[in-house]
């Protein structure tokens, strides 16, 4: 399947060279700034934190991205997309072409978040209700499917049998299916997680992103998204140091 091209976008050009200790990060989930109600929360301080950043920045120093371009992901070798939005047609072969040449990328693709928000539904501040990225994941060889009859509530899934995967909390989790049989991809946790090679790279594909939700800084989400950055990206860098500002610094 071919991924079409649009024009390359000139904004969300990274501001200073990638290092050695940077994670690339993209998506709705307010991972970095927490859920604000845009620039006066921010300048106010009155934005809530979200659980995860202080959990990742122990190893790796978050690089928010809004675009996905050829110049916007040079020199990253790591990329967490967190329930990103819809990709454009450029943004599909940028991100294709990059893992293809050597990048590992987590992705979290939920069909239906369960996360509470303060922000209303088709409010542009809040996550993504559902993933729309089934072009990129055919194109990787996958399928997101839903089952709409599935029992509600929190639940932690496991590999079956038992491999080396983490135990996942999900709630109301997708289900991944090769739908490409030359596809270098291997199941976890009953279709809930896609391990693929692409190329030179490697994409790790999570089709639930309940372990994100705002309350739910228990320890098995914090475990198991240690597990995942640790599974795609490898053994963790040394811890940062901080600046004058408190800012991790390599």
């Amino acid at each position: 399947m071919a991924l079409a091209a649009t024009p390359m976008a000139a904004q969300d050009l990274p501001q200073e060279l990638p290092s050695a200790g940077d994670l690339a990060l993209m998506g709705t989930i307010p991972i970095y700034w927490g859920e604000t109600d845009g620039l006066s929360d921010l300048l106010a301080g009155e934005g809530e934190p979200h659980w995860a950043r202080p959990v990742i920045e122990r190893h790796y120093r978050l690089r928010p991205l809004d675009y996905i371009s050829d110049v916007a992901v040079a020199g990253y070798s790591r990329l967490l997309l967190a329930q990103p939005r819809g990709f454009s047609g450029e943004e599909n072969v940028a991100l294709d072409a990059w893992v293809r040449a050597g990048g590992r990328a987590l992705l979290f693709a939920d069909p239906l978040m369960t996360g509470h928000s303060r922000f209303a539904i088709g409010d542009w501040r809040r996550p993504q209700d559902v993933a729309l990225l089934s072009p990129i994941l055919t194109h990787w060889g996958l399928e997101l499917r839903f089952d709409e009859t599935q029992a509600e509530g929190r639940q932690m899934r496991d590999s079956v049998p038992p491999a080396d995967f983490p135990s996942l909390p999900v709630e109301m989790p997708g289900e991944l299916v090769v739908s490409d049989t030359g596809a270098d991809c291997a199941l976890f946790a009953e279709g809930i997680a896609a391990e693929c090679r692409l190329g030179e790279g490697v994409v790790l594909v999570v089709a639930d992103a309940a372990l994100f939700d705002a309350d739910g800084a228990d320890y098995a989400a914090q475990m198991a998204l240690q597990a995942l950055l640790t599974r795609i990206f490898g053994n963790p860098v040394p811890p940062p140091t901080t600046d004058a500002n408190g800012e991790p610094k390599y």
